[in-house]
């Protein structure tokens, strides 16, 4: 995780998109330090997305949208009277597929693409976020969801139509509903939202063993309603009930690489649990991929070498795709490169898509 400090460097314009590392905002739900969302796309709401997609603005009420602005431009306004403090950033975590085996990622440098079932990309929104769902039956295509001084959650496309966050790992559960973090370090809850936007807590999340948890760092589905997510070395499991207990925990690799911008070994980050609740986890700071049993049995897919590192993973059918990120002491998102590798049960990797194969990616 690479660190950077706050500035009085304030960008207090809505429209083109800044880089949203320029300004820095106190986090209670995300990240301790994390970057503030002016440039939400939710501000421009007469517009498409740069790539002429349309993004759902839910249609909020004006005054509702000014006090979003008032609200978020006086956090930028204390923040340039902070000290110079530590902040975090990092690479996205979000990559889905759908029914039909297409790929859909976040590249925190250009925004959302697909990958159709033919291995061509596709751009589909330039919004820089870091996490992503999808849902299928578009069942939330008219909900207003989440959004706000710790973070937005927008919508992308139809068939499927897709959520991406600015702040926060979100999931869609088997249940078809969407859940993800919220609440002050110390007191994290997982909240269920239903389509019809009613909201409520599934579970209170435990401290760690180090102290109050701040954040999760990833979060997916499993089986029998279950939720998984993950701290740093740990991973969870939450039932349909809200119960939560330790699945896994996983040390650190002994002689590991080392990822420029991640100081934490390891550094558990997206994942995806199959039916028989088998785990594939992305261990961000150690660069490799976990296979991990729901006996606890912890077995190495795939090891990475610096400067790349795998951030998420996504399952469909037998085959497991994970997103990696070209990690730079750099605090510019622009640097941070993204690819998709696809494993198959075989154990045979493939690199799918490269940013060199992203026409208009770095423009």
């Amino acid at each position: 995780m690479r660190h950077f400090s706050a500035s009085a460097d304030l960008y207090l314009g809505l429209s083109p998109c800044p880089p949203r590392e320029i300004v820095a905002r106190r986090c209670t739900v995300a990240h301790s330090w994390r970057t503030i969302a002016l440039c939400s796309p939710r501000f421009r709401v007469a517009s498409a997305n740069h790539s002429g997609v349309p993004v759902d603005r839910d249609k909020e009420p004006i005054m509702q949208i000014l006090h979003r602005i008032c609200r978020r431009t006086a956090l930028v306004l204390a923040a340039a009277f902070l000290p110079p403090t530590p902040v975090l950033a990092h690479t996205g975590s979000g990559i889905v597929v759908d029914r039909h085996g297409q790929v859909y990622f976040l590249d925190t440098g250009s925004g959302l693409w697909k990958i159709d079932a033919q291995g061509r990309l596709t751009h589909l929104s330039r919004t820089r976020f870091h996490w992503l769902a999808i849902d299928p039956d578009n069942r939330f295509a008219s909900t207003r969801l989440p959004s706000g001084s710790t973070g937005d959650i927008l919508k992308v496309g139809n068939n499927p139509t897709l959520l991406i966050s600015s702040d926060y790992p979100i999931a869609t559960g088997r249940d078809g509903n969407l859940y993800y973090p919220s609440g002050r370090p110390g007191s994290l809850q997982i909240m269920r939202m239903t389509p019809a936007g009613e909201t409520a807590v599934l579970a209170t999340l435990p401290a760690t063993s180090r102290g109050p948890l701040a954040h999760i760092n990833g979060i997916t589905a499993g089986p029998d309603g279950s939720l998984y997510y993950t701290e740093d070395d740990v991973i969870r499991r939450i039932t349909a009930q809200g119960e939560v207990s330790i699945v896994a925990t996983v040390p650190a690799l002994v002689g590991g690489p080392s990822i420029l911008g991640t100081d934490q070994h390891p550094y558990l980050r997206g994942l995806a649990v199959d039916a028989a609740g088998v785990m594939y986890v992305a261990d961000n700071g150690d660069a490799r991929v976990l296979k991990i049993t729901p006996e606890g049995k912890i077995m190495t897919l795939l090891q990475l070498q610096s400067p790349w590192s795998p951030t998420a993973a996504a399952l469909s059918g037998s085959d497991l795709y994970v997103l990696e990120f070209l990690h730079t002491a750099s605090d510019e998102r622009r640097d941070w490169l993204p690819r998709i590798r696809r494993i198959t049960p075989d154990g045979k990797t493939t690199i799918i898509a490269t940013v060199d194969q992203m026409p208009g990616a770095r423009d």
